[in-house]
C-alpha cells in the first residue's frame, strides 16, 4: 500500500510541476496576445467573459489569468467593473483542463509516448534560448502532465481494494460539505485547481469515489482557487482588492448554488453517463460555471456596486499603480509605470495650461513641486524593472518609458522657471504661441486618452520656428536700440523656455504612445525615432 501511496503522490507532483511548467511557458509565449485580448476586448462584461475564457483556455490557468487581470486593474488599464466579466470567463476557461484529462489523459495511456517528448523538451529548454527554449519547456511540461496522470492511474489501481467511497466522508449532505472543505483546502495548499481536478477524475475513474463526492470536491477546488487572487492583492490598491473580493464572492455564490443542486444534478448525470465516466464530472464542472456566468452577466452592475460598498476607499493616487508585486512580470510592471507616468503628465499639463491662458492663472511651480515625490517614486520603480535581454518588444517598451520619464522631468523643471514664464503673457510676440501651447496642454489634461502626439509635435515645430524668427527680430531691435540689453536676455530666455517646453511636452506624449504600442517587428531605433537631444 505504501508504494501505491508514494506513486500517487509522485504522480500528483509530476502533474503539478508539468502544469506549472506548461502554464509558465504558455504565458510567456502567449503573453503579448493574451494581454492584447484582455486589454482590447474587455469593454463590457460579456466581452470580458469571452476574453477571460479564451485566455484561460490558452494558458491553462485561471489563477494566472486572474493575477494578470488584477495587475491590469492595479495598473489602471482595466476598471473594476470591466474585470468582473473576466472573472466569469476565467472560471469557464479553466474547465478545459478537465476535458483534456478526461478525454486524453484517462482514455489513452500517453505516459510512455510522452517520455521521448520529455527528453526532447528538456534538451531544447536547456540548450536553446528565447522562444525556442520556451517551446521546449512547454513540451516538457505537457509530457510531464501525461506521465503524472499515468502514475496516478497505476497507483489508484493498486490500492482500489482499500480505497473506496466508504473511506471518505459519505455521499450525504454533511459528507459532501466536508468534501467541499477538503477540496478547497487541497487547492489552497497545492495552489492549482487543475491538479486537484485531475486527481479527482483519476479517483472517480478508478471507483475510489462516487460522482457526488467528486462533484463536491470540485466545487471546493473552485472556491479554493480564489486564494491565489487574494494573496496577489495583499497591500494592493483599492480596485485590486475589489477584484479579488469579487472573484471570491462569485465563486462562493456559484459554488453554493451548485452544491445546493447536487441532489438534482448528480442523478441526471449518472443516467446520462457510465457510472465511473470522468466526463460526467467534467460536464458538471463546466455546466455550473457556464450557468453561473450566464446568470451573473445581467447582474454585473449591481454586483459591482455591492463590492464597491463592501470595499470603500478614496480615488486612485498618482502612484497607486506602482505596485511592487507587479515587478515579477516586466510587462505588468511597465503597465503600472505607464499609467503612473500618464497621470503625472496630465497633472503637469493641467498646471501649465492653467497658467498659459488669456486671463492668466496661478504659476505652475507650486503644483509641479508637489509632483516631485511622485516622479521620484516612478524613477525608483522604473529602475527595478528587469526585462529579459531576448525580449525585444519589452526592451523597446522599457526604453520608451525611460525616454518619456526623461522628458517629463525636463518639462517639470521648465514649469518651475517662473521668471521666464511671466514674460510669455506680456510680450506681444510670445503671447500667441504661449497661448497655443496652453490650450494644447488643457485639452490633453481634460482628455488624456485622446492626446494626439502628432498634433503636439506639429505645434512644437511651429513654436520652434516662430521663436527662431522672434529671436532674430529681438536681436535686430537691440541693435537698433529699441530693446535694452537686460530685456534682451529676458526675452531670449522666455523664447528658449517656450521652445523647449513645447518640445518636451510633445516628446513625452510621443514616447507614451510608443510604450502603449505593440509593434515587436520594428527595430528599437526605428520604433523609438529618437529626436536630437535639446540643451537644457
Amino acid at each position: 500500500m505504501s508504494i501505491e501511496v508514494l506513486s500517487l503522490l509522485g504522480g500528483i507532483g509530476l502533474f503539478l510541476f508539468g502544469m506549472q511548467s506548461m502554464t509558465g511557458a504558455l504565458r510567456d509565449l502567449a503573453s503579448r496576445q493574451m494581454r492584447a485580448i484582455l486589454a482590447r476586448f474587455t469593454t463590457s462584461p460579456l466581452t470580458g467573459a469571452l476574453s477571460g475564457a479564451a485566455t484561460t483556455a490558452v494558458i491553462q490557468s485561471s489563477s494566472a489569468t486572474m493575477v494578470t487581470v488584477i495587475g491590469f486593474v492595479g495598473a489602471g488599464l482595466l476598471s473594476f467593473p470591466q474585470a468582473i466579466g473576466v472573472i466569469y470567463g476565467a472560471n469557464v476557461g479553466t474547465t478545459i483542463t478537465g476535458w483534456i484529462v478526461a478525454l486524453l489523459g484517462l482514455k489513452l495511456s500517453l505516459g510512455t509516448i510522452a517520455l521521448p517528448g520529455l527528453l526532447v523538451g528538456a534538451l531544447t529548454a536547456t540548450m536553446a534560448r528565447g522562444r525556442l527554449a520556451r517551446l521546449g519547456t512547454l513540451l516538457a511540461g505537457f509530457s510531464l502532465v501525461f506521465i503524472g496522470l499515468d502514475m496516478m492511474k497505476e497507483a489508484t489501481a493498486g490500492f482500489e481494494s482499500w480505497l473506496s467511497p466508504e473511506i471518505l466522508p459519505s455521499d450525504s449532505l454533511g459528507g459532501r460539505a466536508l468534501l467541499l472543505l477538503l477540496g478547497a483546502a487541497v487547492t489552497i495548499v497545492i495552489q492549482s485547481s487543475s491538479a486537484g481536478v485531475a486527481t479527482t477524475l483519476v479517483l472517480l475513474s478508478s471507483g475510489a469515489i462516487t460522482l457526488g463526492q467528486g462533484a463536491a470536491l470540485v466545487i471546493g477546488m473552485d472556491v479554493g482557487t480564489t486564494f491565489t487572487a487574494i494573496l496577489a492583492t495583499v497591500g494592493g490598491s483599492r480596485d485590486m482588492r475589489r477584484t479579488a473580493i469579487a472573484h471570491t464572492a462569485y465563486n462562493i455564490v456559484t459554488g453554493a448554488v451548485a452544491f445546493a443542486l447536487l441532489g438534482l444534478i448528480v442523478p441526471l448525470l449518472s443516467r446520462a453517463f457510465a457510472p465511473q465516466d470522468p466526463a460526467a464530472l467534467v460536464t458538471f464542472h463546466t455546466l455550473f460555471n457556464i450557468i453561473g456566468a450566464a446568470v451573473m452577466l445581467p447582474l454585473t452592475a449591481p454586483f459591482a456596486r455591492l463590492i464597491e460598498r463592501l470595499v470603500p476607499g478614496r480615488g486612485a493616487a498618482l502612484t497607486e499603480s506602482l505596485d511592487r508585486r507587479l515587478l515579477g512580470d516586466a510587462n505588468a510592471a511597465m503597465d503600472g509605470a505607464e499609467t503612473c507616468a500618464n497621470r503625472i503628465l496630465c497633472e503637469m499639463f493641467r498646471a501649465g495650461g492653467h497658467y498659459l491662458q488669456p486671463q492668466g492663472g496661478p504659476l505652475p511651480s507650486g503644483a509641479v513641486m508637489r509632483l516631485e515625490p511622485a516622479l521620484d517614486d516612478l524613477h525608483a520603480f522604473l529602475s527595478q524593472i528587469s526585462v529579459a535581454p531576448d525580449d525585444a518588444p519589452a526592451t523597446n517598451r522599457y526604453a520608451a518609458l525611460l525616454h518619456q520619464y526623461d522628458h517629463m522631468t525636463r518639462l517639470a523643471h521648465r514649469l518651475t522657471r517662473e521668471d521666464q514664464m511671466r514674460r510669455l503673457l506680456v510680450d506681444v510676440g510670445l503671447q500667441r504661441p504661449a497661448l497655443a501651447l496652453g490650450a494644447a496642454m488643457r485639452r490633453a489634461a481634460q482628455r488624456p486618452s485622446r492626446i494626439d502626439a502628432a498634433a503636439l509635435a506639429r505645434l512644437a515645430r511651429l513654436i520652434e520656428g516662430r521663436t527662431q524668427r522672434l529671436r532674430r527680430s529681438v536681436l535686430l531691435r537691440e541693435h537698433a536700440g529699441l530693446v535694452e540689453v537686460r530685456d534682451l536676455f529676458g526675452l531670449t530666455d522666455a523664447m528658449r523656455w517656450l521652445s523647449h517646453a513645447a518640445h518636451h511636452a510633445a516628446r513625452a506624449v510621443h514616447y507614451g504612445e510608443l510604450a502603449a504600442l505593440d509593434r515587436p517587428e520594428m527595430p528599437v531605433a526605428d520604433r523609438l525615432q529618437v529626436a536630437p537631444a535639446e540643451p537644457d
